[in-house]
């Protein structure tokens, strides 16, 4: 086998300028750190061999030049060279060249095509489109783990049954259209055999039938003859009757008209007298709410006057209590004033005492020699008596301080007891205001009470009135709209009052004459019938029944003198009644409108039938469409929801407006619906009234809540009074009396100290005075005094003394002052004050007179009021009696009019009688017309021709169309020459009844013949002649589609067939080499890998199950396996591919990443085994363990530039035997030793001059 020698590459990637590598050994391992380019030598690689560009990590060919991912491309070209040569030495050179944004290819540098590079490719083993000769990096585990869809594709890539998958698909869906076109063929030849058998069977009954029904023909004909003939006598008997009996009811309406005319005039003045008195009660009810304005304004004055007297009350009650304050002060002043006068007095006195004192006294004069000596003894005194003098000077000293403390605490209570005085006064004013508020707060409590309870009463009777309100609200509305549902106004507006008029007076004047609206002459056996006769009554709902077209016409005539509505009427003896078809009553699911309905008398039986025809009711929708449209014919029928289904295929519905209209049925209920309307339109007038007396209840809530208001604010102060400003002057009081009580105690312990002090000062005075008494002695004696202190008191001390009792004079009357001054102010404000509340008081009696005066004013206009609207029921009870009697009178005139009504109506009772007769009997002769014209029966005309007979429709045909109708088919002759004489012979109404039921049992005996044998097909020749052609045809059309199918069905086999054996070749022999390849690459037999097809008749149509025993381990799914273990499997995968579509070399990338030392050691055994036998390997590894035992090592270096620009370094491991596989390692060991980080055995680190170390080394340098 060949084998790759060399690779050039020229500016790829990072590969600058041209790079040679190589040449390969047989097991070849590439080298170096992360980053370097290993991978762009693998994409090298992948490039040469015809790999598409997206799957080389770029978007453009063009950025396979180096440099371009930069921007900076070195060239506008790069190519890729692969050298490989043939074991017989050939070599070929294949080359991809980067040309613009393109590729070209070339073989030994010439120019090829794509496809013709990839063919070479092929011829020497290397498939691209399978990559039987690539594993890229981290594909390993991707390889195990694929889908088994996925590996179901690669299999058919390499076995090149994916080239038939086209032409499979093709044949495939050729043949299964080809079956199913004969299969539809065939289905459609077993159909037209059935139709001509039954076209066979067609034909005879047809022939059978014929016969039969030209027997019934001729007993029809019988029939019917027989009908008309005795019909046309009947008739002439019945019109002469009827003339005679119209003559005499014209005599008696010429009576009524005149009765009519008086009963107009009365009408009109009864018309008259009501609007005045409406006009009574309108001014009453005027009157009412002037009332109920001028009654809360009276309330108002009313309560405004109570409050203006309760305030004026208070106001006098604080007038009282200033006053009695006033008169306090006032005596507090006199008081103080004679105070002030009698200490005034005392001290004018104490000066005369003064001055006579010293008058009496006589002044003592001492020479200087005298006062020389005075001072000598005084010096030598002091000296004797220094000791005694500093005790007496400490003592007065003390004496002195407790003197002045003494005054101060006398002065501090007597501040005491004027603050507590104080505070005692605001006290009693305090109290005063809470009796005030005290009393103010009753006031209001007793008023609150008064108005809540007022405002309960009025509440509950508002309430009650507006709950009863709405409660008759509610009923009135459902009442109303009862009434609106039977299209009864509650108002009854004068459009319906004049309609219900217009109709009571046809009533009189033809009373037996108009019977009234359609829905009021009849009602459905059951309410569930409702919707249903509702819908098809239709715009004849109400319409008005009368007797006869006279009637009616009159009627109309009466309608246009009142100038009224336009009405809708139906004459009993113009409508033209179509036969009940028996047959109907038998279809099942359904009943007959007609037997639904219930009428209170036979001949208004009549126009329900007009209406209804031959309607049919069903239950449900569906029964109802089943039943109007499946049948051999179309019927008119109508489901219970009001669901109508028309002849012409039309259906309507709408029952929510059916549901509306449906509730006119229930006529019973009316009466009693208006005379409740009645009852709650009065009541809810009375309750009306009601409101009235919620502008009392408003005013009365204002009033209680003002009072509430002032209630709060009054509680409130008088709570912070008592809390507060009470609570702190008691407490102030307390203490100041505490305060009084400490200073009375302090003073009498400072004058128990004075007394004892004053005595000790006493002796030593005493003994001062010996020691001065001894040396003064002579001197005393000399200037004629007792003592030294006599003469010493006299004239200093007593002057000392008079200046303290005059200082003290002055005081008292300053403090005096004062305190007359402070009660003067305090006085003169009291004074002010009772002056600003006399005004007040003033104003406020001037304000009541007027709040009196506007009461009595509103009072007046309240009794004017009242006096007015008792005036006004007075006039319109008067008017009410009048109105009662001219309506008496109308009632009188109307009596007479109703005889005379029901006189005429009872002779126009006969002739409707006879008119109906005459009517039905019209009818029969049209009915039988037109049956016969209808069913074909041939009978004879003398004159006229059965095309003049028209159906009457009863949606849309009037009375004049069925007279014209009649006319027209009275003038008809028939010739009854084909009647036996003895059916011609008169007869009486029993003997033509069993003679008729005679000629109907003959008809019903042959249409039950023909009822029992189908009806037949008139055109089965035809259809017999057309199905055999038809069968002729699908036969060579089955036998040709029949071999079509043959012929695609063998096709589609033939490429199955080569599909199948392209896959199974490659399948059995990748599903037998793979267990022997994962055996060797586990060196274990007991590892076992198998592949299992999930379609074994056509395994490439599903998935193919890849599944591996690990050595030691029991089963378990690819997933569960380990990194290692799963890579292992993959190559496994890779390896038995290759063996079946074997390539000259192999080329992984990182095979080894997730396989631990083990398997490396294992996998590695087997590579080297492969290349030896097998193929030249080329693997990209990162372990020592791995491309240690590979036989040459390519070391790719970089250099870091603007570019990253990768180099490579080859190293011969081939050089060295078996034996030496040590040196080799260490060898590669000491090329790690180099690594800048001193770390040993990480090869794929090597830098280019560790790796240049290496060779070296093993060069031997």
């Amino acid at each position: 086998m060949g084998f790759l020698r060399e690779l050039l590459l020229e500016n790829f990637k990072s590969w600058r300028g041209r790079q040679l590598i190589g040449p390969f050994k047989r097991f070849n391992c590439v080298i170096g750190p992360n980053g370097s380019g290993k991978s762009n030598l693998m994409d090298a690689l992948s490039f040469v061999m015809g790999e598409r560009t997206a799957n080389l990590r770029v978007k453009n060919v063009r950025e396979l030049i180096h440099g371009a991912h930069i921007g900076k491309p070195v060239s506008s070209t790069a190519s890729v060279h692969l050298v490989y040569c043939e074991e017989n030495g050939e070599e070929k050179t294949f080359s991809r060249i980067i040309v613009g944004s393109s590729s070209e290819y070339r073989l030994n540098d010439r120019p090829i095509g794509r496809s013709a590079y990839i063919f070479e490719l092929e011829k020497i083993g290397i498939i691209v489109k399978a990559r039987n000769c690539l594993v890229f990096q981290g594909e390993v585990e991707s390889i195990a783990m694929k889908k088994p869809k996925e590996r179901t594709n690669l299999f058919e890539q390499i076995s090149n049954s994916r080239e038939l998958v086209a032409d499979y698909e093709k044949k495939k869906k050729a043949m299964v259209e080809d079956k199913d076109e004969a299969q539809l063929v065939y289905s459609k030849k077993r159909n037209i055999a059935a139709q001509r058998k039954h076209a066979k069977f067609e034909k005879e009954e047809a022939e059978r039938y014929k016969m039969i029904q030209e027997q019934l023909m001729g007993k029809r004909a019988q029939l019917q003859l027989f009908q008309l003939f005795h019909n046309e006598h009947k008739i002439g008997s019945l019109v002469s009757n009827l003339e005679e009996r119209n003559n005499e009811t014209n005599k008696h309406k010429e009576h009524l008209y005149g009765a009519e005319a008086g009963l107009k005039e009365e009408k009109k003045i009864l018309g008259k007298m009501t609007r005045d008195l409406q006009q009574t009660e309108k001014e009453i009810k005027s009157a009412e709410i002037s009332l109920n304005q001028i009654r809360p304004q009276y309330i108002k004055a009313k309560e405004n006057t109570s409050h203006h007297l309760k305030k004026l009350e208070t106001a006098k009650k604080a007038l009282k209590n200033n006053e009695k304050r006033r008169l306090g002060l006032e005596q507090e002043i006199n008081g103080l004033e004679v105070d002030v006068a009698d200490v005034q007095k005392a001290q004018r006195e104490f000066v005369k005492k003064e001055e006579e004192l010293l008058g009496r006294q006589g002044d003592v004069e001492l020479a200087e020699s005298q006062l020389s000596q005075y001072r000598i003894l005084k010096e030598e005194a002091r000296k004797k008596t220094a000791v005694m003098a500093q005790q007496l000077e400490k003592l007065q000293w003390d004496h002195q301080a407790d003197q002045e403390k003494l005054v101060s605490d006398e002065r501090r209570q007597k501040e005491a007891q004027a603050n507590k005085k104080h505070v005692e006064n605001q006290i009693e004013d305090l109290k005063r205001r809470m009796e005030k508020l005290e009393d103010y707060i009753n006031t209001c409590i007793k008023s609150l009470e008064e108005n809540r309870t007022k405002e309960a009463q009025l509440i509950d009777e508002f309430e009650a009135g507006k709950l009863r309100g709405q409660e008759v609200n509610e009923e009135l509305e459902s009442v109303v709209s009862d009434l609106q549902n039977a299209q009864i106004d509650f108002h009854e507006g004068r459009r319906q009052t004049m309609k219900v008029e217009i109709l009571e007076s046809m009533k009189r004047l033809y009373p037996d004459a108009v019977f009234g609206r359609l829905f009021e002459l009849c009602h459905p056996i059951h309410k569930k019938y409702h919707l249903a006769v509702t819908k098809v009554f239709g715009r004849y709902m109400n319409a008005i029944v009368v007797s006869t077209e006279k009637v009616a016409r009159e009627c109309i005539k009466f309608l246009k003198e009142k100038r009224a509505e336009p009405e809708t009427f139906l004459s009993l003896d113009y409508l033209v009644i179509k036969p009940i078809n028996e047959k109907l009553r038998e279809v099942k699911g359904s009943k007959m409108l007609i037997d639904v309905i219930q009428t209170p008398s036979a001949h208004l039986k009549k126009a329900v039938q007009f209406v209804c025809g031959n309607g049919l009711v069903c239950e449900t929708v569906n029964e109802a469409r089943q039943v109007a449209f499946d049948g051999p014919e179309r019927r008119k029928t109508v489901a219970l929801d009001g669901t109508l289904f028309l002849k012409s295929g039309v259906i309507s519905g709408g029952a929510s407006y059916l549901r509306f209209k449906a509730k006119r049925w229930d006529e019973k209920e009316i009466s009693e619906l208006k005379e409740r309307r009645d009852n709650l339109v009065n009541e809810l007038k009375e309750l009306r009234k009601l409101r009235h007396k919620e502008c009392d209840l408003k005013q009365l809530q204002a009033q209680s809540q003002g009072t509430h208001t002032r209630l709060k604010y009054s509680q409130s102060e008088l709570e912070v009074i008592k809390k507060k400003h009470l609570a702190n002057c008691l407490v102030e009081k307390s203490r100041l009396e505490s305060e009084l009580s400490n200073i009375a105690s302090q003073l009498a312990m400072l004058s128990e100290e004075i007394d004892d002090r004053v005595g000790r000062i006493e002796e030593l005075r005493e003994q001062m005075n010996k020691v001065e008494d001894k040396v003064f002695k002579e001197f005393c004696e000399e200037i004629g005094v007792l003592t030294i202190r006599e003469y010493e008191e006299e004239h200093i001390k007593h002057q000392q003394d008079a200046d303290k009792k005059r200082l003290e004079f002055e005081n008292q009357v300053t403090r005096l002052k004062i305190q007359l001054e402070y009660s003067r102010g305090q006085l003169e404000k009291e004074a002010m004050k009772e002056q600003k509340q006399n005004e007040a008081l003033q104003k406020g009696e001037e304000q009541i007179v007027k709040l009196k005066k506007e009461e009595a004013r509103i009072m007046f206009l309240v009794d004017e009021a009242l006096s007015e609207q008792q005036r006004l029921k007075n006039v319109c009870t008067h008017k009410k009696s009048e109105v009662a009697d001219a309506q008496k009178l109308v009632d009188e005139t109307r009596k007479k009019i109703l005889n005379m009504s029901r006189e005429i109506a009872k002779r126009q009772k006969e002739s409707l009688v006879v008119e109906g007769f005459l009517e039905q009997k019209k009818l029969e002769r049209h009915n039988l017309l037109l049956d016969c014209k209808v069913q074909d029966i041939e009978i004879t005309l003398q004159a006229g021709s059965l095309d003049d007979i028209t159906e009457i429709k009863l949606d849309s045909e009037g009375t004049q169309t069925t007279a014209d109708i009649y006319e027209r088919e009275g003038n008809l002759q028939i010739d009854y020459s084909q009647l036996p004489d003895e059916l011609k012979e008169e007869m009486s109404d029993k003997e033509i009844t069993a003679e008729l039921t005679k000629l109907r049992q003959e008809c019903i005996s042959h249409e039950n013949t023909l009822l029992k044998t189908a009806a037949p097909n008139l055109k089965a020749m035809d259809k017999l002649r057309v199905a055999s052609n038809k069968f002729q045809e699908t036969s060579e059309a089955f036998e040709a589609s029949r071999m079509k199918a043959r012929t695609s069905c063998q096709e589609f086999e033939q490429v199955k067939q080569r599909r199948y054996e392209l896959f199974s070749k490659c399948f059995e022999h990748v599903s037998v080499a793979i267990n022997q390849i994962y055996k060797k690459l586990c060196r274990n037999p007991s590892a076992q890998a198998f592949l299992s097809p999930e379609n074994p008749e056509e395994p490439y149509l599903e998935g193919i199950v890849y599944n591996c025993v690990a050595p030691g381990k029991r089963f378990m799914p690819m997933d569960n396996l380990s990194g290692g273990e799963k890579s292992v499997a993959a190559l496994a995968l890779v390896f038995a591919i290759h063996s079946f579509r074997p390539a000259p070399f192999i080329i992984l990338d990182e095979v080894d990443a997730a396989l631990d030392n083990t398997n490396i050691s294992k996998v590695t055994s087997y590579i080297r085994e492969m290349s030896r036998e097998q193929c030249q390997m080329l693997v990209i590894s990162l372990k020592q363990e791995f491309y240690s035992a590979a036989d040459a090592l390519l070391g790719v270096s970089t250099k870091q530039n603007e570019a990253i620009r990768s180099g490579v370094l080859t190293l011969d491991l081939s050089l060295y035997s078996e034996d030496e596989e040590s040196d080799k390692k260490n060898i590669v060991n000491a090329a790690g030793s180099h690594l800048p980080d001193g770390s040993t055995g990480l090869v794929p680190c090597l830098s280019p001059l560790a790796l240049r170390v290496a060779l070296l080394a093993v060069l031997g340098f």
